[in-house]
């Protein structure tokens, strides 16, 4: 039983958002770092999923990298994104394992904030819908809310990816942060739903959020692995962050 237990609990993928590479190299224009070698050195070291966010100003990972990384990846792909023709587009052609849907408008800095499922049901059934046609699997960006959890479930998605940036911002000095999130992702699991989560999450508060929510399936971390990357290496970052996402 204690095995089944283990092997239960330490599920979580890892998957690398590779959007703060691809900043670096068009700094200087060119192709160093070369963002398809960075991505394949990050399976290779143990990442379990690949993540872009292909904005349409493309001021990270532009449109070609998606088409470049998709025929070499051995891990799932995930591709973000605010689901106009462009990135519908991309998606068709693609064909990702999984499709993450973000509420951005084309100036925001970073996602940061969920989806009002609720009140865009009718547009986000039609995406999601055309996106199952596709054979890719549909997680929703949202806050750790619970009708919009079950908002999710009526728009037919696999998953949410819950939008961690307040829990880690408050985790130092609020630790009971982490309970909304759990209830929401209780009831995702109840109803049926995957849980995926990220943004800002690092070293000091993902351990903590799995212990919490051992059942997720998945964590998209970019900034802070490319950060302590900087120090640490990438290999050894990789296997740092895994750690962090075992059963404690």
């Amino acid at each position: 039983m204690t095995g089944l237990f283990f092997e239960f609990c330490s599920m979580t993928k890892l998957s690398v958002n590779i959007n703060k590479v691809a900043t670096i190299r068009n700094a200087r224009g060119g192709s160093v770092p070369n963002l398809v070698k960075f991505a394949l050195d990050c399976e290779r070291f143990g990442a379990e999923g690949i993540t872009v966010h292909p904005r349409p100003d493309e001021r990270h990972i532009t449109t070609q990298d998606v088409y470049d990384l998709a025929p070499v990846l051995s891990t799932e792909f995930n591709i973000e994104g605010y689901p106009d023709e462009r990135y519908m587009r991309i998606i068709s052609e693609i064909r990702p394992a999984q499709a993450t849907l973000v509420p951005d408008p084309p100036n925001v800095l970073t996602s940061n904030n969920g989806w009002d499922v609720r009140g865009r049901m009718a547009e986000l059934k039609e995406v999601v819908e055309r996106l199952h046609e596709w054979n890719v699997r549909v997680s929703v960006f949202l806050n750790p809310d619970e009708e919009q959890v079950h908002a999710a479930k009526e728009a037919g998605a696999d998953r949410i990816e819950l939008y961690t940036g307040p829990y880690a911002e408050h985790f130092l000095s609020d630790k009971g942060g982490v309970l909304p999130y759990v209830a929401a992702a209780t009831t995702a699991k109840a109803i049926g739903l995957g849980v995926n989560a990220g943004h800002d999450l690092n070293l000091d508060n993902l351990a903590f959020l799995k212990s919490s929510i051992p059942w997720m399936d998945e964590v998209s971390i970019g900034h802070a692995i490319i950060s302590d990357a900087l120090y640490l290496g990438i290999e050894n970052t990789i296997q740092l962050y895994k750690r962090k996402l075992l059963p404690l």
